[in-house]
Formats: structure tokens, sequence, C-alpha cells
């Protein structure tokens, strides 16, 4: 065989666009990524994908090993999230989004078969319940009613939920904890109120489900998986806290009629029968097989030991962020997931503006990861806030990021926020979708320095000031643009 370029001149090549990544081990990157540093399940999840590389999940009965490998992750997830219910059962998924889409799908069409009807179901959720549910009503053709959460904790309040509960309610959403704030939704009260109405509740645990059980104080919590009479189904990712490489999730249900309300099957064409339980058809084995290997390695007390370190590092987080005059962290949360706002109790000049703070902690090496202020629809506001999601990795370096984090606040006390200019926010409300195409939307952003196909040409803060000063449709149809440049 004749190559173009030999093997390794390709991985050379492979190495040097890695360059421009953000680090992905050694804890200076406080998202996307879940590093417990341990380079030998790094090594045993590797080799586990290189051995299933060939296989295609599209069919369990000629390759059994993957529905062998499912059977003992959904098995594991069903241990550790609805134990003693009988009858769960579950899928593996590509990752949080499939999960959550498919536990519409499923609602939907279960909806419309108890009601006969075929129109569209409502999908009830918070302000802060994951982008992915938006994603699904839009791809699913459902009404999306988005509730406002309690502005001082963050959680959604079940005597909303109650008062919007009616007969077109396909499915209400909880999450445990939101991603923005890291706050743990009263899954028990609010899936009460909905079994009592006969409308299922969905748990959103993708990033939470698997550190919670093993987090400290868990035996004195209420419920919040499976156990929780009217919660009829719960999504975990593996890719998160389960260690694994992207992307495998984990979908349970409460018994199989929902279950299999997922699932897609055709023998109406000339080829082999289609019957898919997830929205893929083929579909690479190679994280299903590194997540089962990387579980079946650490088993229930490795996982319980690395959520340990995780709880420790947060606190240690925690109390720094306490100490830095002019933040604070956004209500109480549980887990591993903080957010951070300027501290509204001390004077403008002492306060920190938590984009500004994220920008100068990337100076020092260290990615936060800032999100926007937004109203709500009953007027409240959630504040502009920095995410940090801690790992075990954390720990490790947890008093230099600590130090780096008082660093970077004493830089940036007493700057005033990033604002979008008020003359292009003026103009950009007045723009007409239509008039919004690709070239359009091109020359606008470069207006305001996101050359497209040129990277950012500003710190994060003045994006997200554009964010959250802009009209939703037109930011998400600008955001789209500039994305889509930066690929091409």
């Amino acid at each position: 065989m004749i190559f173009e370029r030999t093997p390794a001149e390709v991985l050379a090549r492979l190495d040097e666009m890695r360059e421009a990544d953000a680090p992905t081990e050694g804890g200076r990157l406080l998202s996307y990524v879940y590093d417990p540093d341990i380079a030998e399940l790094q090594e045993v999840a590797a080799e586990a994908a290189r051995k299933t590389q060939a296989l295609n999940g599209l069919d369990p009965t000629t390759f059994p090993s993957v529905a062998a490998m499912e059977r003992d992750l959904v098995a594991l997830a069903r241990d550790v999230l609805a134990d003693g219910v009988p009858d769960v059962v579950g899928s593996v998924t590509s990752g949080g989004t499939e999960s959550c889409m498919l536990a519409v799908k499923s609602a939907r069409d279960t909806w419309r078969a108890a009601t006969g009807r075929s129109d569209r179901p409502t999908l009830l959720i918070g302000s802060t319940a994951h982008a992915a549910f938006i994603k699904a009503a839009h791809y699913l053709d459902l009404n999306l009613r988005v509730l406002p959460v309690d502005p001082d904790t963050c959680r959604l309040r079940a005597e909303d939920v109650a008062a919007s509960l009616d007969g077109a309610v396909a499915l209400v959403v909880v999450s445990t904890p939101s991603y923005p704030h890291g706050a743990v939704d009263p899954v028990a009260e609010i899936a009460e109120t909905c079994a009592g109405r006969g409308v299922p509740v969905h748990v959103d645990g993708c990033i939470g489900a698997w550190v919670l059980p093993w987090w400290p104080g868990a035996e004195e919590r209420p419920a919040w998986d499976l156990r929780v009479p009217g919660v009829e189904s719960i999504s975990v990712d593996l890719h998160k806290y389960g260690y694994a490489p992207k992307g495998v999730s984990v979908l349970l249900y409460r018994d199989r009629d929902r279950h299999r309300r997922q699932w897609f099957a055709t023998s109406a064409w000339p080829g082999y029968a289609v019957v898919n339980p997830t929205i893929l058809g083929s579909r690479s084995v190679m994280p299903l097989a590194a997540g089962w290997t990387v579980s079946q390695t650490l088993g229930r007390s490795g996982f319980a030991e690395l959520t340990q370190q995780i709880a420790r590092a947060t606190e240690q987080v925690h109390k720094a962020i306490y100490s830095i005059e002019g933040l604070r962290v956004v209500g109480d949360p549980i887990g591993p997931l903080l957010a951070v706002a300027a501290d509204p109790e001390v004077a403008p000049e002492r306060q920190v503006d938590p984009h500004r703070w994220a920008d100068a902690a990337k100076d020092l090496g260290w990615t936060l990861q800032p999100q926007p202020g937004r109203t709500q629809s009953d007027g409240t506001t959630l504040p502009r806030t920095t995410h940090l999601t801690v790992t075990p990795v954390t720990e490790k370096v947890s008093v230099e990021l600590c130090d780096a984090l008082a660093v970077a606040a004493d830089s940036a006390r007493g700057m005033p926020g990033a604002q979008a200019p008020a003359d292009f926010v003026a103009a950009a409300g007045q723009i007409r979708m239509d008039d919004l195409t690709s070239e359009n939307c091109a020359a606008v952003l470069a207006m305001v320095g996101m050359e497209p196909g040129g990277g950012l040409a500003g710190p994060m803060s003045e994006v997200l000031a554009l964010i959250e000063a802009l009209p939703e449709p037109v930011a998400e149809r600008l955001l789209i643009e500039f994305l889509a440049r930066f690929m091409e």
C-alpha cells in the first residue's frame, strides 16, 4: 500500500493542531473535561476502544459483546439510581443530549397514546434546565414552557410547576443539579405534585447523578432518583463523572412500555430490518467499550473514592471564593458545580465582575466558563456568573488554583463589567430575522470584533455582554454564523 503521507507525518500534524487546544489534563480547564488523574484509566479505556474499533453497534445480535457491555452499564446505573425499584430498564446513548431527546420523545409518544391526540404536547422545564431540552422541543415539535426558578436558590419551585400543569403537559424536567448553578431541584416535592395529575417527571442527572450518590451527606438528603414515585425516567452521563471518553450516557425508565417508545423500527423497505434503540443507526462501540471498561475497573468503591476527592476540592474552592472580597457563590449548590457572581453587598469599587475575573484567570493559565445574566419570565434576574466544574484532579492543584483565583480577582476588582455598545444594541433590536443572511451576519460580527473565521478579537467578557444585550433570536443567529465560519 502506497500512502500519500506516512502515519508518523499525519500523527505529527495532529500533535501540531492539538497545541492550540485547551489542556484536557492537569486541572486548568474547569469545564467540559472530567480528569480523574489516573493514567491507568486512560490507558485501559484507550485499549478497550481499540479492541472494539471495528464493531458496529447497529446490530448487537451480530456483535453480542455490544449487548453484554450495555447490559452491564444499565445494570450498574440501575443499582445506583433505582435501588429496589422493579422493572427498571434503559439504554446506552451517545451522550446527555441524546438521552434528553429520547426521554422527551418517549414522553411525547406516551402522551399521544394516552390522550388519543396527535397535536403538540407541552414540555415543562425550569429556566436553568439544560439547553438540550430546548433542543429536544425544537427537534421533536413540542410546545416549550419555561418556568422561572427562585432567583436566590436557583431551584425550580414546586408551586410554580403545580400552577402550570394541564392536560397538554407531557413531561416535567427537574435537574440534579442544574448545570449553570449546581442547584438540585426539589425532585420529591415536584414529582408528588405531578404524580397526582398523571404527569411524568424526568430527572436530568446527566452531570450530577454519578457523584451525588456518594457526595457527603447523601444519606440525609431526600431521594431524587427513580426511587421517588412519579419520576419515570432519569439520565446520567458516564463521559462526565463516569470518567469515560466522550460520548456515553445511560437513560433509565421505570417501565418497559415507556422505554420502548424511544425506539424506532421499520420493515418498510427492501433492506435489512431496521430496529434502533437510539437516534443513531450505525454507531461506534468505542465509547461504550471505554465506558464499560472504566466502570468495571473502578466499581462503586472507586467512584465513591473519586467523589470524596472532588468534594474536598470543592470545599476548598468554595472557601477560597468566600474569602475573596467582591465575589460570592450563587445559591447553595450541592455537588461539584459552582457559579460565582459579583457580591452586591460590597461597594461597586470593590466588586469583581465575574466575566472580567474569568478573563483575568485565563491570563494566568486557568480556563473558567463565563455565563450570561438573564431576566426570567417573571421579571426576576439571574446574574452574570462564571462557572467552575470541579473534578478529582482539582484536589491536586487546589492551592495553586485558589491562589490564582484570588490574584485574578485583585486584578479585576473595581473594573466595570463589559457592556455591549448601546447604539449597536439599538440597531440590532430593529433587525428583521429575514435580513440575517449569512453575509449580513458576517458583516455584523466584523463590526464587533468577532471576525468570522478569525477567532475572537477581544476578551470573552465582551462577547458575553453582547449575548446578554441582544434579542435572543438575533444573538442565536449571530452565534451560529460565528461558529459555522470558525469551523469553515
